[in-house]
């Protein structure tokens, strides 16, 4: 596992297909990145620890992050640190899948982020 390539898991792909149609948004990294942010903001543990990474949706480190790698890189450190795990590159690359599923979940999940303004006012709050 490594931060090179983002892939997702079937669910979470077809959760940001019906995302992508309800909010307009149709650029998979950047509903991912507000998945991520979504997750990173929640202070518990994700309870799913093993996920598989089995749809045809992926995509380099560099079209995910886009010109804000090093800051998302470390918001995923951090989050390793406060978690009480060590940063290594594997941890970090498995928190990034972790959250970002977990992410996807909370937007698909809720009907108040199905829209780019309940989307940014989750975010934000």
């Amino acid at each position: 596992m490594s931060l090179d390539t983002v892939r997702l898991s079937q669910p979470a792909r077809d959760r940001l297909v019906r995302l992508k149609r309800t909010t307009g948004i149709t650029q998979w990294n950047v509903l991912c990145r507000w998945a991520l942010a979504l997750s990173l903001k929640d202070p518990s543990t994700p309870l799913v620890k093993d996920i598989v990474t089995d749809s045809n949706v992926e995509m380099t480190w560099k079209t995910f992050a886009g010109q804000y790698g090093d800051i998302y890189l470390a918001l995923l450190k951090e989050r390793c640190l406060t978690d009480g795990v060590e940063p290594t590159d594997e941890a970090v690359a498995k928190a990034l899948v972790v959250h970002l599923h977990r992410g996807i979940g909370y937007l698909g999940g809720n009907r108040d982020m199905q829209t780019i303004e309940g989307i940014v006012s989750a975010v934000a709050a």
